[in-house]
């Protein structure tokens, strides 16, 4: 090999670690404001809200939370485990018809069942697993998080202070968007929204889904479908 040659395969070796060093150095820094609105979406806007307004105070709370879950890596569901827990999500919407409560209480146990399954914390540490779940699917959090505060209300027999039955239903709904995102696959790899298959057999959709995973309820998820509040 000539000396010509030896010192180009060092020059290209040497770029590629410079380029390398530049991507971690750059990966780390802290995201700017633009950054964490594109990545947490919605979930930008009600951290500003909580921090009354403060954009800056918000950016530091979304940029800690980046900081201890960005590298989180989602576990892929074997095809089985993706068809029970779509087999129980359609049960306790349909329970719903009858048991409002009790299905926005079973909603509520399958989300946390089912993010700890794919690799968040567990759903014995709520606020953790909401903050990390936040990180990779914060456009559709906020419907865990409603749907937890209405399954945690107490039913002690005054209306005061219970969940109407309008405001479970919008639970349901809403909480649905995360169910549909954690169930399905993804690549190791994957950024936040950027979806592929793992498995050769695609996510099982709960009956009345439409094609992207997306779709109608698979029956009127209306105020006169429920007998109660």
């Amino acid at each position: 090999m000539s000396t010509g040659v030896i010192i180009a395969l060092i020059v290209i070796v040497a770029a590629v670690v410079v380029v390398a060093a530049a991507l971690t150095l750059l990966a780390r820094r802290p995201q700017g404001g633009r950054s964490l609105r594109r990545r947490f979406g919605p979930e930008y806007d009600r951290t500003v809200a909580r921090h009354d307004g403060d954009a800056k105070a918000a950016e530091r709370d979304l940029a800690e939370r980046v900081k201890r879950h960005g590298e989180l890596r989602e576990r892929p569901l074997e095809p089985a485990a993706r068809e029970q827990y779509a087999a129980r999500w359609t049960a306790a919407q349909e329970r719903f018809v009858d048991s409002p409560r009790e299905a926005v209480a079973e909603a509520d146990r399958l989300l946390g069942e089912l993010a700890g399954a794919r690799g968040f914390p567990d759903g014995g540490r709520y606020e953790e697993q909401v903050a990390a779940l936040s990180v990779h699917h914060g456009h559709h959090v906020h419907g865990y998080r409603r749907v937890h505060r209405v399954a945690q209300v107490r039913t002690d027999g005054a209306q005061e202070g219970r969940a109407g039955t309008e405001e479970m239903r919008e639970a349901m709904i809403e909480a649905r968007a995360l169910f549909e995102d954690l169930v399905t696959p993804v690549r190791q790899d994957d950024t936040p929204r950027h979806r592929a298959s793992d498995s050769a057999k695609p996510a099982p959709r709960p009956e009345g889904s439409s094609a992207d995973g997306r779709g109608h309820l698979p029956w009127a998820f209306t105020r006169r479908h429920a007998k109660g509040s």
